[in-house]
């Protein structure tokens, strides 16, 4: 099977190549059968065809040509009939694409069908009848219909015969077009009398091999004399029509004439025409020659028909003619607008030139009306760029953004030059695929939030929002906690992040007076790859609570013994009393601490400053007044809630230490432990006998118990912080020393707590001023306390009972965390003192025991010094020593009450 390659190489504008390959095959070739190595012939690989998805790509719906890529050849795909695919027309070809992608490449390919003999000539009419006259001259000639082969060239008819031959002959002549025609030629003058009814049969034989032949046959019925045939005025017409003309158009008129007259000289104009497709399109007037169209006409499929005309008389003679009709075009066809291939999504990174699209534009029109020029939609990205034979290909022409576009509609018109000009247009939709090129965007630069104190662990506390211009994993943004630090301990120990959401919750419950804010940062980081990340800062700002009550620094609250504040009473409006000092841990309004006279023995005779605490009189005291004032303020913070602290004053309006002495001997023991103490006695008298028996055990147990007392006791290295408490002056001393100075130590114990004992006196001195004497004093000095150890069994029994009632007392004290702070209040001075010493120095000391409570207790004194001053001296003291204070222990169940 012989097969003819051709190859033509050439570049497109844009960059693709466009090859050009030429086959030439036989029709009728079995199915699978090879066209060509579509591969080899354009300098491909195999497996570009294969990476490139390569394909055939047809305008026409049918194809007859497939490809195979594993092998890079062309095969046939369906039996290849040239007869139905070309008709008469030659060469006959088929036209497609190869289009390859990943680059966008395509090839345009041409497979001419060479025609086999595969048809037979064959007559239109099996039988033809021809009724000549017995005079027909000589010479005569009888247009006999031509035969039709559907194959072409050497294939198609080339030769006739005539069988038999004795009165007529085959004569066959070409015109213009190449066809022939074909005659029968009277040679022999034809005898009525002798053969009425002659039967010939004419043959067409092809050139095909092998030839063959097709037969016709042709009735001749011998007629009286008619002896002038029709005679056609021209034997060319021509005619032009436009295409779409309406049915019953006329498209021309042929006129013949007859020499002969009455029945012999009437023609009948008929079409001879052997293809049926003209008869369907034109028929003539049998009558007056018209040819009238009855068919459509469509320019694009015939541009120009040549009809053949016959004109007959009733003889039996004829004439021929030829009509030749041109088809005018008219712009009755769109552009077509031809996808061959494209991309459905092209990613935002693409370089410029990037091929999208390659259309191809095709309108069935000639001339101005098949001219076509194509645009596209303002405002996008894209480029429309021609190439040749009517291809465009659709690039970009600047970089893309699919946060700005994520999708583009890019519609393609394409109009002809026709008048009026039609045009097409097709929608191209593009998606843009997204590239992770934006990082994730806080909505602030910074983040400031509250939270009140005492919250909740795993509270949500606020939420920080980031966005991501990206799409889908790209745009998927996670939160993380970078690792910092607060005050030595790890962010994360404080607050979390919710991953998702952004969401911070609160790890732990947080203190003010603690920690009153802090900042660390948020990482936010999209699901891209290689991710992007932004972070911000964030301050948390700790909200205070009012959630600790006032603490009272002054005057301090004693359990057993008495403090007691001295107002003279020659004191004016306005005095100084005292001034209470309490403090708040907490902060702002919560920290705004108020002073209120809650109770008071005489409320016209005192009054508390509202913002500094300071008690004052508010108006003259008097003899009338009581020595003993006892006030309750009250101390309340400005917190929602208000939290508050109450204090006891006691306050001595005395002018001498005496008075105060004599009023205050009762006050050892406030009213309200009374009632308690008085159980204890009765409890104490009605076991007496009993204990009378026991005594002896008590007392060393008692003696024990002062021992352990003393080892459990906590040794301070806390600094003595001295205070200064008011001035007495004695108005009855007639000595050299009228004055009494007393000396309290303060001090604290090491431990966890803070509690406030006061020890007892680890020795005595005692002045005693005799009154008769003349300003001399003495000093005893004694090992123990002149009540250091009671003097009968009852007595033992009321210690014990006031030991256990003190101890009851101290547990139930609050506990207290605040430091020692010294406070130096009003001093005071005695008008009526005459000593040499008119000022009194106490001294306490403050500490606090080992434990893990906050117990509030005073001790005992642990030394006391006394100056008794003797009336009848002339002014000298006397000093008494003692390990125990004089009022250490009681002597008597009298002294007791």
């Amino acid at each position: 099977m012989a097969r003819q390659v051709l190859l033509f190489i050439s570049l497109l504008a844009v960059g693709s190549v466009l090859g050009q390959v030429s086959y030439t095959i036989p029709e009728e070739m079995t199915k699978g059968s090879l066209v060509g190595n579509i591969a080899q012939d354009l300098g491909l690989q195999i497996k570009r065809l294969t990476s490139g998805k390569a394909r055939i790509y047809a305008r026409d719906t049918d194809q007859y040509v497939e490809l195979n890529r594993e092998r890079g050849v062309l095969l046939v795909k369906e039996r290849i009939d040239r007869e139905a695919l070309c008709k008469q027309t030659t060469p006959c070809a088929l036209h497609f694409q190869i289009i390859l992608e990943n680059p966008m490449e395509f090839y345009t390919v041409t497979v001419q069908i060479t025609d086999i003999n595969d048809n037979a000539p064959t007559f239109k009419k099996t039988k033809t009848i021809f009724k000549i006259s017995e005079t027909a001259l000589i010479g005569a000639k009888f247009v006999l219909e031509r035969a039709v082969d559907l194959d072409v060239e050497m294939n198609s008819v080339q030769s006739y015969e005539l069988k038999p031959t004795d009165n007529f002959a085959l004569k066959l002549y070409s015109n213009s077009d190449g066809n022939k025609n074909v005659e029968m030629v009277l040679q022999k003058p034809l005898d009525r009398e002798k053969q009425e009814q002659i039967s010939l049969v004419l043959t067409a034989v092809d050139g095909g091999e092998p030839q063959m032949s097709g037969t016709m046959q042709i009735l001749i019925t011998v007629l009286d004399a008619n002896d002038n045939a029709p005679v056609f005025t021209q034997k060319t017409y021509k005619a032009t029509v436009t295409e779409n003309s309406l049915k019953g158009t006329v498209v021309a008129t042929v006129t013949a004439s007859d020499a002969d007259q009455g029945s012999n000289s009437k023609i009948t104009y008929s079409i001879t025409n052997a293809a049926d497709d003209d008869t369907r399109i034109f028929e003539i007037n049998e009558e007056n020659g018209n040819v009238v169209l009855i068919g459509i006409i469509d320019y694009e499929k015939s541009r120009n028909y040549q009809i053949n005309l016959l004109a007959s008389d009733e003889g039996g003679l004829t004439d021929s003619c030829k009509l030749i009709v041109d088809v005018q075009d008219v712009n009755d066809n769109k552009p077509e607008i031809n996808i061959m291939s494209k991309s459905a999504v092209i990613s935002e990174d693409a370089n410029p030139n990037t091929v999208v699209t390659m259309i191809n534009i095709e309108d069935k029109d000639s001339g101005e009306n098949g001219k076509v020029q194509c645009f596209m939609s303002d405002n996008v990205p894209f480029e429309l760029r021609a190439s040749s034979n009517n291809f465009y290909t659709l690039v970009t022409d600047s970089d893309l953004d699919r946060e700005k576009a994520s999708e583009y509609n890019i519609t393609v018109t394409c109009s002809d030059e026709g008048v009026p000009s039609l045009s097409s247009s097709v929608t191209l939709t593009l998606q843009v695929s997204d590239v992770n090129d934006n990082a994730p965007v806080f909505e602030r630069s910074s983040y400031e939030a509250y939270i009140v104190e005492n919250n909740t662990p795993g509270l949500s506390i606020f939420t920080v929002k980031a966005t991501d211009a990206d799409w889908n994993q790209n745009a998927r943004v996670s939160y993380i906690l970078e690792d910092s630090s607060v005050n030595g301990v790890p962010v994360s120990s404080y607050v979390s992040v919710s991953a998702d959401s952004g969401v911070i919750h609160a790890v732990r419950s947080f203190d003010y007076e603690q920690i009153k804010d802090f900042h660390f940062r948020v990482k936010a980081q999209d699901g891209g790859s290689p991710p992007l990340s932004s972070n911000v800062t964030v301050k948390i700002m700790i909200q205070d609570q009012n959630d600790n009550p006032p603490q009272v620094l002054y005057p301090v609250q004693t359990g057993g013994s008495l403090v007691a504040e001295m107002v003279p009473r020659s004191a004016d409006v306005g005095y100084l009393v005292t001034k209470v000092v309490a403090v708040d841990v907490d902060s702002g309004q919560n920290a705004w601490l108020s002073y209120k006279l809650q109770k008071a023995t005489d409320r016209a005779l005192f009054e508390v400053g509202l913002q500094n605490g300071e008690i004052r009189t508010i108006r003259q005291v008097t003899d009338k007044d009581a020595v003993k004032q006892r006030l309750t303020v009250i101390v309340e913070d400005n917190g929602q809630p208000s939290r508050s602290a109450t204090v006891v004053v006691n306050v001595a309006v005395a002018d001498s230490f005496p008075e105060v002495l004599s009023e205050f001997t009762e006050l050892t023991h406030d009213k309200e432990y009374n009632d308690n103490l008085t159980f204890y006695l009765v409890l104490a008298l009605a076991v007496v006998s009993f204990l009378f028996i026991t005594c002896l055990v008590v007392i060393i147990s008692v003696k024990i118990y002062r021992w352990r007392q003393s080892r459990i006791l906590y040794h301070s290295n806390l600094p003595v912080i001295p205070y200064y408490p008011p001035r007495y002056s004695d108005t009855l001393g007639t000595g050299t020393l009228p004055h009494v100075y007393n000396y309290e130590v303060c001090r604290t114990t090491d431990s966890r707590k803070s509690d406030c004992k006061f020890g007892r006196a680890g020795s005595q001195n005692v002045l005693i001023m005799d009154p008769s004497s003349t300003g001399t004093m003495q000093r005893i000095q004694s090992e123990k306390s002149i009540l250091d150890e009671p003097d009968s069994p009852l007595e033992v029994m009321v210690i014990i009972s006031v030991k256990i009632y003190r101890w009851r007392q101290s547990r139930i004290l609050y506990h207290s965390n605040l430091p020692v702070i010294p406070y130096y209040p009003p001093r005071y001075s005695d008008t009526l003192g005459t000593g040499t010493l008119p000022h009194v120095y106490n001294y306490e000391v403050c500490r606090t025991t080992d434990s893990r409570k906050s117990d509030c207790k005073f001790g005992r004194a642990g030394s006391q010094n006394v100056l008794i001053m003797d009336p009848s001296s002339t002014g000298t003291m006397q000093r008494i020593q003692s390990e125990k204070s004089i009022l250490d222990e009681p002597d008597s169940p009298l002294e007791v009450s």
